[in-house]
């Protein structure tokens, strides 16, 4: 009984693109290896890559030839234990399960013990991120507790154990990632919220500072940052109808010549990819991670191309990782994303925003 009244409350609570539960999705099998190859070779259509239930994807191509892939999980092990986990591929088709990164277990800040949002059964890992930076690792993550947590190891390889520098004094940052230049750590959260760290990440070494797009609010998470050429890009996440959980989970992306800006006009990236993260292959070609947000089971894609989606949140992706290619092209002294798929690249008719 004590099982199910925990499962029900996570299905009734956990409502946000991290950790929401619904029906079941509709499960799209993985296809055979050597179509997953020729798909993701041709990079003009979206590829659904992992299996596995996860929401937030971040896939990060390490120096030793490895994707490295993690994201939003309930249980990481058979053990039930909440933590990180982390799968690796050479080629984005064939993965494989590493031990999990940290386990919540292993915490020295959780929320009940330090003054966090107690209206929680147990504290849960979402959205967590790894970069490999002067040789060693540091993750972020964020929690349904309303507390994020930033640990870093003193190894090339993606392994424990993690040090938590700050521990509770990291305070609360929705989403956080990272941003790296001339040897300088930003953390980016919210969106967007912009701050430096010290080189070692035990301390901040600069005052936070608040941004947004020149016409409107950008949207309320997954903020991320690359950098292209000489512009800065910075990606978040909305619901086209600009309310929660109705229409489509999309991102979107506003450039500036300043990490510091001003950025300009937000633009539409794709749809049915809030929350995804950029990242480039080993022939340098971009594409974002995809995963299920909705309260419905996944739609057709022709069939969500004209249908009413304002009732509630639909999506196209099946539960897993998905890719979908990206177009990021440098035109007339600015950066232009697009996504290539067709079922990904255009606003639906329910946008509020005219693009």
């Amino acid at each position: 009984m004590k099982k199910l009244l925990t499962i029900l409350f996570l299905i009734s609570t956990l409502t946000t693109a991290h950790s929401t539960l619904t029906a079941d999705p509709s499960e799209r099998p993985l296809l055979p290896k050597k179509e997953l190859r020729q798909a993701i070779n041709a990079h003009d259509r979206a590829v659904h890559i992992h299996d596995h239930w996860i929401r937030d994807p971040y896939i990060y191509l390490n120096d030793d030839g490895y994707y490295y892939l993690t994201g939003t999980t309930l249980k990481t092990e058979e053990d039930g234990v909440i933590g990180i986990p982390a799968w690796r591929s050479k080629n984005l088709i064939t993965w494989e399960k590493l031990d999990r990164l940290w386990a919540m277990t292993d915490s020295s800040w959780l929320p009940e013990k330090h003054g966090g949002r107690h209206n929680v059964p147990e504290t849960l890992v979402w959205a967590p991120e790894f970069y490999k930076f002067n040789d060693r690792w540091v993750i972020t993550h964020t929690t349904n507790a309303g507390v994020a947590n930033i640990m870093v190891n003193d190894s090339p390889e993606l392994k424990g154990p993690w040090t938590e520098l700050m521990g509770k004094n990291f305070g609360k940052h929705h989403d956080p990632a990272f941003y790296f230049e001339d040897g300088k750590p930003w953390l980016v959260w919210g969106v967007l919220d912009l701050q430096e760290m010290s080189p070692d990440f035990s301390s901040f070494a600069g005052e936070k500072k608040r941004y947004a797009p020149s016409d409107r609010k950008m949207g309320h998470e997954g903020s991320y940052i690359i950098k292209v050429g000489e512009k800065y890009v910075w990606f978040g996440t909305a619901w086209s109808t600009d309310t929660m959980r109705h229409g489509t989970y999309n991102l979107y992306y506003a450039t500036a010549d300043s990490l510091h800006g001003p950025y300009g006009e937000r633009r539409f990236a794709g749809r049915f990819l809030g929350h995804g993260t950029p990242f480039q292959d080993k022939k340098g070609r971009w594409w974002c991670t995809a995963f299920y947000n909705a309260n419905k089971p996944t739609v057709p894609a022709e069939q969500a191309a004209s249908m009413d989606l304002t009732d509630t949140a639909y999506t196209i992706n099946p539960f897993g990782t998905t890719i979908v290619p990206l177009e990021i092209e440098e035109r007339n002294g600015d950066v232009f994303v697009n996504a290539k798929d067709p079922n990904y690249a255009s606003p639906g008719p329910e946008e509020v925003q005219q693009f």
